[in-house]
């Protein structure tokens, strides 16, 4: 078992930069998850730590050896890919084996670990069959079965299910959860879809056009984002932004979006009064603007009249799309509510779930200042 440490690593395709300086410490047995965008840098910087890229700068380490020259087969690595990369002709017994007989392992062992993964994979009555006769969820779980086999000090997974049904995806994701947890192995995971991440990941690295946006735990990604990027990637709807000012009216802070204003909340005003007189970027979550008829417990209210223009009905939950002069928002409410196209509509903002980032910057006001606090 070990962890991982990229150390300022990089990568470069010609004169374009596709991963900047990349800093991240994995630790043993956690289960990290890269995420973001196509084209983000998620599957290269995989592909550099397996050995299927080369670094451009920077050094890679898995435990405390530096794997840069070390060739892929040496890294005691095991990579799942996006298309199962399963050989055709071959049974399923002999796809999960191929890897363990280039490496000469005799055979009892290779029998004893195959059969064992099969059945904990729940593929052992299909051994004898060929790729073509499985289900794609079954290909899926053959090859987890054959990096399992190798018993690997890391695993390596590039959106091992994007090819599966909505249905199979949720059964996948708590299946490979619970295998991290048996293996008690460090698994680094790549996907581009935010629900994966969240459900998965003990931490997320959030990436964007090579760079690194932040590192946390599903919790703090979701209430504490550091920019604008991470706030609007992670959640779905994305989190609805309003460019605003931030002012100060008897010295209390008010964000004014023009259109209606928003009182900041005293436990958070401090955080944001070194940018009283700028503009600001105030963001708050489609499951923070409730239908007023039907208010949690607990939250710091605001009211607003709009007007209702799109709802789509989920069966657990409403979601609609609001405008309030000339500003469109969305709103994730509760199922119960009576919202009808073309007509208004209360609606309440849960002040203390609101997020203001620097306008230029586009860093979160409480996170900057967290940051000067502990410089």
């Amino acid at each position: 078992m070990a962890g991982v440490t990229f150390n300022h690593v990089s990568k470069d395709f010609g004169d374009t930069r596709v991963v900047s300086d990349l800093n991240i410490d994995v630790e043993d047995k956690e289960f990290l998850v890269f995420v973001g965008p196509s084209g983000c840098g998620k599957s290269t910087s995989l592909r550099m730590l397996a050995g299927l890229e080369e670094i451009t700068e920077g050094e890679i380490m898995i435990g405390d050896r530096v794997v840069n020259n070390v060739a892929p087969k040496d890294r005691d690595v095991a990579m799942v890919f996006q298309s199962y990369a399963l050989y055709p002709h071959m049974t399923v017994y002999d796809n999960m084996a191929f890897g363990l007989k280039l490496r000469r392992t005799p055979r009892k062992v290779i029998d004893e670990r195959v059969t064992e993964a099969a059945n904990e994979l729940g593929i052992g009555h299909l051994l004898d069959r060929r790729p073509r006769q499985l289900s794609g969820g079954q290909r899926q779980r053959v090859a987890v079965g054959r990096a399992i086999v190798r018993e690997p000090a890391v695993f390596l997974m590039d959106e091992p299910l994007s090819n599966l049904d909505a249905k199979l995806r949720v059964e996948a994701r708590s299946f490979i959860s619970r295998l991290h947890q048996r293996l008690e192995t460090t698994f680094i995971y790549v996907t581009h879809d935010q629900v994966e991440a969240m459900t998965m990941g003990t931490r997320i690295c959030v990436l964007n056009e090579g760079e690194l946006q932040q590192i946390d735990s599903p919790f703090n990604l979701y209430h504490n984002p550091h920019n604008v990027f991470v706030a609007g990637f992670i959640g779905s709807p994305s989190m609805n932004f309003f460019d605003a000012t931030l002012k100060e009216n008897n010295g209390s802070l008010v964000v004014d979006l023009g259109a209606f204003s928003l009182d900041v909340p005293e436990n958070k005003a401090d955080s944001y009064r070194s940018h009283v007189g700028m503009d600001v970027v105030c963001g708050i979550r489609p499951e923070d603007i409730h239908d007023t008829n039907y208010l949690p417990q607990g939250i710091i209210p605001a009211n607003l009249t709009t007007n209702v223009e799109v709802v789509e009905q989920m069966g657990n939950e409403v979601i609609i799309y609001l405008e309030n002069g000339g500003r469109n928002f969305i709103a994730r409410t509760d199922p119960r509510t009576a919202a009808s196209v073309g007509h208004e509509m209360g609606v309440t903002f849960n002040l203390d779930n609101i997020h203001i980032f620097d306008a230029t910057t586009e860093e979160s006001l409480a996170y900057e200042s967290k940051r000067k606090a502990v410089a």
